[in-house]
Formats: C-alpha cells, structure tokens, sequence
C-alpha cells in the first residue's frame, strides 16, 4: 500500500497579500454548503503545486476560540483530502477555503462536505 503525502508543510501555506489579492480580484470560485474555495492559477517558485488558506468569518464566529476551531477544522480535512485536489490539477493553483455559516458542523460533516467541494472543483475545471 503506497503512502500518500499528507502533511500539511510551512511551503503550502497560503500568506502572499499579493496572491490573496489577485485572488479575490480575478479568481474563480466553486461553493458546496457551508464552504467555499475561491482559487487562482499561479506561477511558483517553490514547486509546490497548492498554496492553501483557510478563513471563517468574524460574523458568524464572534469568539476568536471559535474561530480558531473551525479554522483547525478546514485544515485537517484539506490536509487528508489534498490528495483529490493535487491529483487533477495540471498547473500550481493558490486556494482559499472560507467556512460560511454559523452552524456548528462535526468534524465528519466538514470532512464529507470538503471532498464533495473539491470533487466539484474536478469536475467544473478538468472534467474531459
């Protein structure tokens, strides 16, 4: 049984104001309830082939703890589920996954809902 890559290093770490800009400028977005990955194609450097930044919102959370949960949350399930992801993509893609809810999702349910949201993402960008 081969060892899938699922770490979750310092390199794929989305921080760039740059590429978060651009992102919210002229990236394209996919939605499956209650999340939603805004992502761009870059050009990089480090060959690393997904930069990735997670966010929940200040308006549905107003506790920082609770924040920082879901935040944990998000980049758990991306960082066992990046294999789907890094699997159909031709070219290094920057992502931002935003948590948009005041529901209190399990684990689980964020889980289900992250490999239905980049199952989308396949099929909406790379289905032949």
């Amino acid at each position: 049984m081969e060892q899938k890559n699922i770490k979750y290093p310092k390199t794929e770490k989305l921080k760039s104001k740059i590429i978060i800009g651009q992102m919210f400028n002229s990236g394209k977005s996919v939605s499956k309830y209650p999340l939603r990955m805004v992502y761009l194609p870059v050009s990089n450097k480090e060959n690393v082939p997904l930069k990735t930044g997670v966010s929940v919102s200040k308006r549905y959370f107003k506790r920082a703890v609770d924040r920082n949960y879901f935040k944990r949350l998000l980049r758990e399930s991306y960082r066992i589920n990046k294999h789907l992801l890094i699997d159909t993509i031709s070219e290094p893609h920057a992502i931002m996954i935003f948590y948009q809810t005041k529901d209190r999702l399990s684990f689980v349910e964020i889980n289900d809902k992250m490999v239905e949201l980049f199952k989308k993402f396949a099929v909406e960008n790379y289905s032949l």
